[in-house]
Order: structure tokens, then C-alpha cells, then sequence
């Protein structure tokens, strides 16, 4: 046993070596299917000479994330499912703690600085972002005007790509005042902006780190679900998603609710400033309270919400009365690497797409409800007995089930629940949760709808069309059957942190 954890410990170690290597080395290659260009470097860095091509830079991100997941599970295979030591979420005495505890930050911030010498790739999102804030900085409505819409001659703006050139924002006020402040430092020049923009995302993602350890949660699980987890690293760091700064205000507003109603009212109310979705967060701090702290609820709650509005009224005030235009019309989409896409296809026959989309959409809505159900009961004995694990599992419950079972589903929308897993006790829901994410990191790659092959897109697209959708049904399954009939890791209750 001892020479299979050692082993298994050393193969985990390489795997998690390469996966960061190929996922940094794609990061500080030339532009690529995986990557747009991003003009001009001015003060940002560069990038390499060295450009891979369509079909290498998808063999290289399809091994780094199966690899960084195997890493990942190799590393979960050793950790207990019953926690007792006082005053932690886990075990204390291991040989990962005393590399990676408390003073152990040489190496995040060491991968971190090495993530700020790449440019981000996996989508063009960082492009968008930069142009809804090149467009509120110059004094537009980036919520009214579309990137295609601005300057044609603004560098910028134009370089936004297809399918989004004549998309307005769907992205909250904060996220946007976030954006402008980039684009003022910055100005025409998008590298800058989106190397700043990426500054914004490193912290956040060291932030998560800094609020987990704090939490009490076991610093080897911290590492092995966040700050050590490729597909987390690749997905959200590198991809610098938008979503990785709201799941830090998410955190930040679940780890205060036990010390300061304010604090955690603000925090929230920054999160879903940035995305509306991350309104669950308020609703997990709410039903932690009430089963909980019900002493002093209505005033808790009163402190809660008053600090949440005086920040979300300002900023909705100042981004202008367009911001939830395309929200409507984002909650009808449905993402190729969903079950629900092999339905809507079904239905187009005899309905016409409207009816499909309609019926799709409602029949998400109450798969989102029967997974709330079904997640309650698997978490139901994995958070600590205090207000605080309560809200970061009913927060950990809310946004897995809305991910997993929307009609509109991409990796990066994970990125909540692995920010929130370290707080559990370990169980086969670590497994399951690694599965979807390994699958939709994978189905996304390269990423950007430009820039390939006819070859590469086909095969990159029978990926995210044909098996990525059933091996997410495979995890709706699986789900079900750890809810309806029990894990075999069914850990005792947690105990409460002091």
C-alpha cells in the first residue's frame, strides 16, 4: 500500500507538471486556433515566434486537460472521506500540508506570475470584455451598442470575432466598471487591456485560495480541487473568464456571512453585479441564516440585503436602464455539449424551432429544480454544521444544479462549484463533478469558431456534439443513483469548526 501511494503520489506530481506545461506553453505561443491575436504588445508581454497550428494546439489542450484530470483523480484517491482533526476541514499531518500550508504560497504565486506571461486562449471572451469596456470608457452603452456597431477604425473594438461582433453585453454593471477601468489604464491598445483584465483574474483566482484556507478548509484539498487543478487553472485563469472574479466575490461573501452581515452583503451584491447567475449566492446565505442563526435573522437579513443594494442600485444606475436586454434573449440558447441540444435537434422535426426552444427551455427549468433536489441530498452530510458550511453547500447546490442541467452550459460556468468543493468533505461527488468538467473542457477546444481547418472543426465538433452530451448524461446518472441509493464514501457528519 505504501509503495502504491507512493507511486500514485509521483504520477500525480508528472501529470500535473505536464498538464501546466502544455496548458502555459499554448498560453505563450503565437496566436492559434485556441488563441486570437491580440496586436500591438506595447508594455504587456509578448509572444513567442512560434505559432502551432490548428490541429497541434488541439492535441496539445485535449492532453492537457485528460491529463490534469487524471492528475487531479490521482490525487483525490488519497485523501480520507471522514474528517475529525479539530479546528480544520481535514487531515492535517500529511506531506502535501507542509508544502502547501500556511506560508506554502511560493508556488501559486510562482504559477501565477508564469500565467501573466501568456495571453489567454479557450474562447475570445477577453475580446468582448475589452470592448465593452473600450465602449463605456469612451462614454458609450455597451449594453446598447454592439462591438460592430462602434468605431470600425477603433483597434479594439474591431477586433471582437464571430459570433459575437453584434452582441451587446450580457454582463453585470461591476463586471463592466471593472472593464472600463482597464480600457481608461490602457486605451487603444487591446493587449494592454487584456493583459490587465488578466491581472484582475490571477488575483481573483489567489483570492479563492487565500478565503478557503481561511474558511478552515483542509489546504491539500484547496490545492487539489483549485489552486493545483489544470482544468480550473486552463478553463478559468487562463482563459481569464469573467466568471473566475465573480466566484472570488462569491466566496468572499460566504466565508464573511459568519463574522459581518455587511461585509457579506456587498460582496454578494458585487457577485451578482457581475453575473446575474450568481444571485444564488444570497439565496445560500439567506438558508444558512435561517436553519442555522435564526436568532437575529430578519436583522441579519435586513444588514444583508441593505449592503447588497446600495451597491447594485449605484452601479445598475450608472450603467443605464439596457441591462438586461440580452438576457432575455441569452436564456433561450442552448450550447452544442448539452443533452438538451440532442432533444432540441429531436423536436425541430415536428415543431417548428421556436416551440422546440420553448418546450427545451421549460423542461431545463424543472431539471434544474429536481437536481437541487438530488445534490441537497448528496451534499446533505459533507459541510461543516455552522452557518458557514451550510451556505457554501447550499451555494455549491444551487449554482452545480443550474450548470449542470441548463440548457446553456459551458466549462467556465463551473468554475463556482470548484471554488466552493474544497469546503466539503470528500466523496464521489468530487469524482462526478471532475467527469463534467473534464468533459466540457475537452469539448471546448480549441475554442473559437475561426481559425481552423475543415478537418479540425469537424472533428473538434462530432467531440462536442456526440459524446460530451452523453457523458454529461452519464453524470446526471450518476447523480441520481449517489442520491437515490448512497455513495460508498458516505462520510459521518461533519463537525463544527470552531
Amino acid at each position: 500500500m505504501r509503495d502504491w501511494a507512493a507511486t500514485r503520489h509521483r504520477l500525480a506530481a508528472a501529470a500535473l507538471a505536464l498538464s501546466f506545461g502544455l496548458l502555459l506553453l499554448v498560453g505563450v505561443a503565437g496566436p492559434s486556433a485556441a488563441k486570437p491575436a491580440l496586436g500591438p504588445r506595447g508594455w504587456a508581454p509578448g509572444d513567442l515566434a512560434w505559432a502551432p497550428g490548428p490541429a497541434l494546439v488541439t492535441a496539445l489542450l485535449w492532453a492537457a486537460y485528460l491529463v490534469g484530470a487524471l492528475a487531479v483523480a490521482l490525487r483525490l484517491r488519497g485523501e480520507p472521506s471522514v474528517v475529525s482533526t479539530a479546528g480544520m476541514l481535514g487531515s492535517v499531518a500529511t506531506r502535501a500540508r507542509r508544502r502547501l500550508a500556511p506560508g506554502g504560497w511560493a508556488l501559486p504565486l510562482g504559477i501565477g506570475v508564469l500565467s501573466l506571461l501568456t495571453g489567454p486562449f479557450g474562447s475570445a471572451d477577453h475580446t468582448n470584455y475589452a470592448a465593452y469596456g473600450r465602449i463605456a470608457a469612451l462614454g458609450g452603452d455597451p449594453y446598447l451598442t454592439a462591438p460592430s456597431a462602434w468605431s470600425a477604425l477603433d483597434p479594439v473594438t474591431s477586433a471582437v470575432e464571430p459570433p459575437w461582433t453584434d452582441t451587446v453585453s450580457v454582463y453585470g454593471p461591476f463586471a463592466t466598471l471593472l472593464q472600463s477601468l482597464t480600457s481608461h489604464v490602457a486605451g487603444a491598445n487591446l493587449r494592454e487591456t487584456v493583459w490587465l483584465w488578466q491581472v484582475l483574474v490571477v488575483v481573483a483566482w489567489l483570492a479563492v485560495r487565500f478565503l478557503l484556507l481561511r474558511s478552515g478548509a483542509t489546504p491539500r484539498r484547496v490545492d487539489t480541487l483549485w489552486t493545483l487543478n489544470p482544468l480550473v487553472f486552463g478553463v478559468g485563469v487562463l482563459g481569464a473568464h469573467v466568471d473566475l472574479v465573480a466566484a472570488a466575490l462569491a466566496v468572499a461573501a460566504l466565508v464573511l456571512a459568519a463574522r459581518s452581515p455587511l461585509a457579506a452583503g456587498a460582496f454578494a451584491g458585487l457577485a451578482v453585479s457581475c453575473k446575474v447567475t450568481y444571485g444564488v449566492v444570497g439565496v445560500a446565505v439567506l438558508l444558512a441564516w435561517w436553519v442555522h442563526e435564526r436568532r437575529g435573522f430578519v436583522r441579519r437579513a435586513a444588514l444583508f440585503a441593505l449592503a447588497a443594494l446600495a451597491l447594485v442600485v449605484p452601479l445598475h444606475v450608472w450603467a443605464g436602464p439596457h441591462v438586461f436586454d440580452q438576457l432575455d434573449r441569452a436564456r433561450r440558447s442552448i450550447s452544442l455539449a448539452t443533452p438538451w441540444r440532442l432533444l432540441y435537434e429531436l423536436l425541430s422535426g415536428p415543431l417548428t424551432t421556436a416551440h422546440a426552444r420553448t418546450l427545451v427551455t421549460w423542461l431545463a427549468a424543472a431539471m434544474v429544480l429536481v437536481f437541487v433536489v438530488v445534490l441537497a441530498r448528496v451534499t446533505r452530510h459533507l459541510a461543516p454544521e455552522t452557518a458557514t458550511g451550510a451556505a457554501a453547500r447550499w451555494a455549491l447546490v444551487l449554482s452545480t444544479a443550474y450548470t449542470v442541467a441548463a440548457p446553456y452550459s459551458l466549462p467556465w460556468y463551473d468554475l463556482l462549484t470548484w471554488a466552493l468543493l474544497p469546503v466539503l468533505a470528500a466523496s464521489v461527488l468530487d469524482a462526478i463533478l471532475l467527469l463534467r468538467l473534464a468533459a466540457m473542457a475537452v469539448a471546448y477546444v480549441p475554442g473559437r469558431v475561426v481559425g481552423m481547418t475543415p478537418t479540425v472543426q469537424r472533428v473538434t465538433l462530432w467531440v462536442r456534439r456526440t459524446p460530451v452530451p452523453y457523458a454529461v448524461l452519464l453524470v446526471w446518472g450518476w447523480l441520481t443513483l449517489v442520491a437515490t441509493r448512497g455513495s460508498s464514501q458516505t462520510p459521518e457528519p461533519r463537525p463544527p469548526a470552531p
